[in-house]
């Protein structure tokens, strides 16, 4: 074994072009922080163009290619994506790009940046306050412990199969999201739900009324009240970050932040008292900034001040109303509500003006049943997978060191 610094691991540490690029309808892929995965992988959606002309001009060194390793170094710093595409995409300023060597396997590097020790040193090397920053100097100077290349090519092959077990807990996690949504679509807007015959509803002729609220049919005998009477909104306060701790301890509580729900790798925990609102992995939290009303659930601990409980008062109803607040609609609605304030914060007015249709009882319940098992499901795919991520982080180390051996 043997320390290098990642610039001598590499061909050259750069990141992307410091002048705004030039937008276009479709051309070359830009690439911002935003579109990286909790999964450390580049999404593809939303994502902004740039013309290839301009791609053209730009230096190798802002160029991505298969087998170089990404790494945002600005903000949301530390997260690192492997390049296993071939296509030409571009980036910007606030992530770094790393070629590796060719005596370097790149997936290894990219191992020992995704670790949690690497986070931890890059955490007390970053500067600033509100936009914290690893400068291209300081991640060049890092020293990482390098084996042979024969043994980083064994011990990639032994954490690339937990990679795979891991996207395969996601997809099938990805794939039941999807079908609870298009049954909360069937069911609750397209009111196709199963009638007394077991019948589709209202393409089997069942009887709709109109509604003036909703400005819409809906089907005879639901009612429209006001959200707020099913549900009622809830902060939390959160301790100066001095009271931090980032291992679990008596006396303290899981802390929640918004990261969290993107990679569970910076687990923070405060000092339990009576005045923290406690959640379980069913309530349901909702993101108050940035991404303002998008929908949480699945840790247990205290929320922070970016995020707000929504609190259900008939527990028979949680699952109609997380599907209700995660529909494209009363997403979009809250979202672009808030952001069109002077103080882009989700509130409770923002609720108040929401209207929710409520079926019958009968129907209720049953959706909750199906609900509630496709998000056991999900809840225990999601245990698997963090009992993984941590095999794969203790079994780094353990490897570099010599206390855990690979037999060929």
């Amino acid at each position: 074994m043997k320390y290098r610094k990642l610039t001598d691991c590499c061909e050259f540490i750069s990141d992307g072009d410091h002048l705004p690029p030039p937008k276009s309808t479709d051309g070359i892929p830009f690439i911002t922080i935003s579109n990286i995965t909790g999964e450390n992988k580049i999404s593809f959606e939303d994502t902004m163009f740039v013309p290839k002309s301009y791609y053209d001009k730009l230096s190798e060194t802002k160029k991505v290619r298969k087998g170089d390793i990404l790494y945002s170094v600005v903000g949301s710093f530390g997260k690192p994506v492997y390049v296993d595409f071939e296509m030409p995409v571009v980036f910007q300023r606030h992530i770094a790009i790393l070629r590796p060597k060719s005596d370097v396997n790149g997936k290894f590097l990219y191992y020992t940046m995704l670790n949690p020790q690497f986070y931890r040193m890059v955490d007390k090397l970053a500067i600033g306050c509100s936009q914290r920053t690893v400068t291209l100097d300081t991640l060049r100077n890092i020293e990482v412990n390098l084996p042979d290349k024969g043994i980083q090519d064994k011990m990639v092959g032994i954490l690339s199969l937990i990679d795979e077990k891991i996207d395969i807990n996601n997809n099938i996690n990805d794939n039941l999201e999807q079908q609870a949504k298009l049954l909360y679509d069937y069911w609750f807007t397209q009111f196709d739900f199963p009638d007394e015959s077991g019948k589709p509803y209202r393409s089997s002729g069942g009887k709709m009324v109109w509604n003036e609220q909703l400005k819409r049919d809906i089907p005879s005998g639901w009612k429209v009240i006001p959200f707020l009477e099913v549900a009622s909104w809830e902060s939390n306060s959160q301790p100066p970050k001095s009271e931090f701790i980032y291992e679990p301890q008596e006396g303290y509580v899981r802390f929640i932040q918004n990261r969290d729900y993107e990679s569970n790798t910076h687990i923070t925990y405060i000092p339990l008292t009576k005045n923290l609102s406690i959640v379980d992995r069913f309530d349901i939290l909702m993101d108050k900034y940035g991404d303002a009303g998008a929908v949480r659930y699945g840790i247990e601990g205290a929320f922070n001040v970016a995020l707000g409980k929504i609190c259900v008062h008939n527990q028979n109803y949680r699952e109609y109303i997380r599907s209700f607040l995660s529909s494209d609609g009363i997403y979009n609605f809250l979202h672009n509500s808030c952001m069109a304030s002077t103080r882009a914060s989700l509130n409770e007015s923002n609720l108040a003006i929401l209207n929710i249709p409520i079926p019958d009882e009968k129907l209720i319940l049953g959706y909750e049943k199906i609900l509630c098992k496709m998000r056991l499901s999900i809840l225990k795919n999601n245990d698997e997978t963090q009992k993984l991520i941590d095999l794969r982080d203790w079994l780094l180390p353990m490897l570099m060191n010599g206390q855990a051996t690979i037999n060929d």
